[in-house]
């Protein structure tokens, strides 16, 4: 069993959306299988019609249970929810529909993998707004994942190579970050990246702390919350034995991360750690009009399983032409497969 490689439940995601497209297009690449034994969780007539969008040759294995999957190259295995009316499904459109599927998509995985029947989680993109307009009244996949796992202390990790930018706060608005960030909040999230860094091989993770203020409050004239909270939980990380600097201001920590000062960076909000994470990791190509590369990882750490997610939208401009990258989400894969093993993963 210890040689087996992982189960990896993946999401199919909004159906409107690029989510089936791209998994139909990993699962059809022999290197999926060299690293896990993936099954989609979805609908399968929406995954029957996306494979000739997709330009795979695939047979659709329609399965009510992981074991009857065949984890076999030249088949996706997908546990059928049976939640979409094909006839109704429109690409890039908001419906309650299709916000319905993929968030039962995000609940079966979770369910699974509480079993033990998954050893990890896959996310595709979903559309926020279709998915409250079916009564779902969550922010984003971080939150469904901690709300049905009971899990208080969790937050976001974006990780391309080795780039690795966990956040404070996330789904919060602007004007209410400032009461996030709490010595005993960013002291957690510190402790999250150094050991989510050691799962990486990163031995004794050198971590900086970016400021919540214009140039993390120039000693005070532009705010008090690095002196209040930032700095006071630097030096209880630093106590606990954590190489940790900061704060630093966003424009300077960053390019020091990328240069390879730091192997993990704290962002105080969701843009701050965002931006200039997607601005190495996305590309732009203006003759096509679209991104052309979208790489990067999403992974919900803190969680009792495991988690990591595309970080792109739906798409939705792109749905169903059959052009959409499959980039993130072999990295979403990748980083989920070495997590499991990490865990000493155990499989039926």
């Amino acid at each position: 069993m210890a040689n087996k490689k992982p189960i990896l439940g993946i999401t199919m995601g909004d159906p409107a959306g690029i989510g089936p497209e791209i998994a139909a297009k990993v699962i059809s690449k022999k290197e999926t299988f060299d690293v896990c034994r993936p099954i989609v969780i979805g609908d399968a007539v929406v995954m029957k019609n996306v494979l000739e969008i997709a330009n795979v040759l695939l047979e659709v294995n329609t399965v009510s249970n992981v074991f009857e999957a065949k984890f076999a190259p030249g088949v996706i295995d997908v546990f059928d929810l049976r939640n979409v009316d094909i006839q109704k499904l429109e690409f890039g459109k908001i419906s309650a529909m299709a916000g319905n599927a993929s968030f039962e998509s995000i609940k079966k995985a979770i369910d699974l993998a509480l079993k033990g029947e998954l050893d990890g989680t896959v996310t595709g993109p979903i559309q926020k707004e279709s998915m409250n307009l079916a009564g779902h009244q969550f922010p984003g996949h971080t939150e469904i994942y901690a709300t049905f796992t009971d899990t208080k202390d969790f937050a976001m990790l974006l990780a391309y190579e080795d780039l690795r930018v966990i956040h404070v706060s996330t789904h919060v608005p602007l004007r209410d970050v400032h009461t996030k960030v709490k010595k005993g909040r960013i002291l957690k999230v510190i402790e999250l990246l150094h050991e989510a860094c050691q799962s990486f091989g990163v031995e004794s993770p050198k971590i900086g702390v970016a400021g919540l203020n214009p140039h993390a409050s120039d000693g005070g004239l532009f705010g008090k919350e690095e002196k209040e909270q930032i700095i006071p939980a630097i030096k209880a990380a630093n106590r606990k034995g954590y190489m940790v600097e900061g704060p630093y201001p966003p424009d300077v920590l960053f390019p020091m991360m990328k240069g390879g000062y730091f192997d993990g960076c704290v962002a105080m909000y969701h843009d701050q750690g965002h931006i200039p994470f997607k601005l190495i990791g996305f590309e732009w190509n203006n003759v096509l009009q679209r991104m052309e590369n979208v790489r990067g990882v999403n992974i919900t750490l803190g969680l009792p399983i495991i988690r990591t997610s595309v970080d792109h939208g739906t798409a939705f401009e792109i749905a169903g032409k059959g052009v959409a990258s499959t980039e993130a989400l072999e990295l979403a894969i990748d980083y989920a497969a070495k997590l499991a093993i990490g865990k000493k993963f155990k499989t039926p």
